[in-house]
């Protein structure tokens, strides 16, 4: 066999081999418009998204309210300022049966038109909000005024250009009566859950994801940290520890789903936890991140140079000092980087938390832990099932508020990882 290399210079203006590099070339160029044109659908896909979500969400954070003219006085029998005022106002205020004045006012005013279009006018709030203004100005109870109460959920679809013909209907004639007028709908971001989609709001749901969260990053965190430094740091290498890294490896990968029923069996049938509450939602979403934190903390910790180790026990730092005054502080960037990501994971699951129960019609958002909870997915979820078209637009502004959550929470986490970036 003849291995001698042949010492004839390649001639690199022979047409062959100008043929090679031009097909060399065009390969190049077809790699270069084949990853534009993958970054270009994606950018087209992202803002096709976000147009879908802004046109169909921006009504939502709107509320359509109509004029209703009520003479307390009269209705209440010449009631004073004084007597709704003070410790006792709220008692006051719900002996005046407000829910009866706001029916008769609507009879008077609307009587006839309601009853010809057989349509509700107002939503099932409006004696609520009655009550709200009459508490936050009681001279209002010695006047004659007209307020602008928010209107049934068909009314407030119509007026936007999404509802049925006969609402449509209805809302023309008010509109041309200068009766219907537009907010910006507040009671959105502050209500809780309702059966009433003029009544329904965000802030439960919110409340109960930024709860859960806190229980899973509190405990996934810290437990993922300490895993991966002990697995790369401390642990013998032998058959059981290379057991433990496939099983984290594959747990990583387990559908979501399966961490519900673990959650399931063991917070709510084995210890008995309270069920729909964000400390069961936590914990079982802790199992589901704990593996990815795991895998990122390892290979950062991984990544930073032995020469830092040796460097820092050269000058007598202790074994126990080198991991957590040198090591932990290079790796920890990365460490938040796999945070970010199985956070961001975890925000947005719904199937382990449906089967834990979180999803319950929680009409009051919780004020512990301990207490029934909804989170924003679960929300969004339940909302897009529902029949009433009042709910798509309301459907679409969660979204959008789930997604502002997750980019603040990202926003933050990627403050914290370069800051510890610039310091090293």
């Amino acid at each position: 066999m003849n291995n001698t290399i042949d010492p004839t210079p390649t001639d690199w203006n022979s047409p062959e081999m100008q043929k090679r590099i031009a097909k060399r070339y065009a390969s190049e160029k077809r790699f270069k418009l084949m990853g534009l044109s993958a970054v270009i659908m994606s950018t087209a896909f992202l803002i096709f998204l976000l147009i879908t979500m802004l046109g169909n969400g921006f009504s939502g954070f709107q509320q359509t309210n109509a004029k209703l003219e009520i003479d307390f006085p009269s209705m209440t029998g010449g009631a004073s300022a004084q007597s709704i005022s003070g410790d006792g106002a709220d008692a006051a205020i719900r002996s005046m049966d407000i829910a009866g004045i706001v029916a008769i006012a609507v009879d008077n005013q609307y009587g006839d038109l309601a009853k010809d279009m057989d349509q509700t006018l107002f939503s099932s709030g409006a004696d609520r909000r009655v009550a709200a203004m009459l508490k936050a100005d009681p001279s209002l109870v010695e006047q004659k005024v007209v307020l602008e109460l928010p209107a049934d959920a068909a009314i407030d679809t119509a007026y936007k250009g999404d509802g049925l013909k006969k609402a449509e209907e209805l809302t023309q004639i008010l509109d041309e009566k200068g009766l219907l007028t537009t907010e910006f709908n507040l009671s959105f971001l502050t209500g809780s859950d309702a059966s009433d989609p003029a009544e329904a709001g965000i802030w439960g749901a919110f409340k109960g994801s930024l709860m859960t969260m806190v229980i899973t990053i509190l405990l996934a965190f810290p437990v993922g940290v300490l895993s991966a430094l002990y697995l790369e740091e401390y642990a013998p290498k032998n058959r059981w520890t290379d057991l433990i890294e496939v099983s984290i490896n594959n747990l990583a990968a387990v559908p979501s789903i399966i961490f519900g029923l673990l959650g399931l069996v063991v917070f709510l049938s084995w210890f008995n936890m309270p069920r729909s509450s964000a400390l069961v939602g936590g914990l079982t979403l802790a199992l589901m991140t704990m593996p990815i934190i795991v895998i990122a903390g390892r290979n950062a910790v991984k990544s930073v140079p032995p020469s830092i180790r040796e460097a820092a026990l050269g000058v007598g730092a202790s074994p126990v000092q080198v991991v957590f005054h040198h090591v932990l502080p290079l790796a920890l960037p990365g460490i938040l980087t796999g945070t970010i990501i199985g956070m961001a994971r975890a925000l947005g699951e719904t199937a382990p938390l449906l089967l834990i129960g979180m999803r319950a019609f929680v009409p009051a958002a919780p004020s512990g832990f301990s207490e029934p909870s909804t989170v924003l997915p679960v929300q969004i979820y339940l909302w897009s099932d529902e029949v009433s078209r009042a709910f798509v637009e309301k459907t679409s502004a969660a979204i959008i508020i789930l997604l502002l959550f997750l980019m603040t929470m990202n926003a933050v986490a990627i403050y914290l990882r370069n800051r510890f970036e610039t310091r090293w």
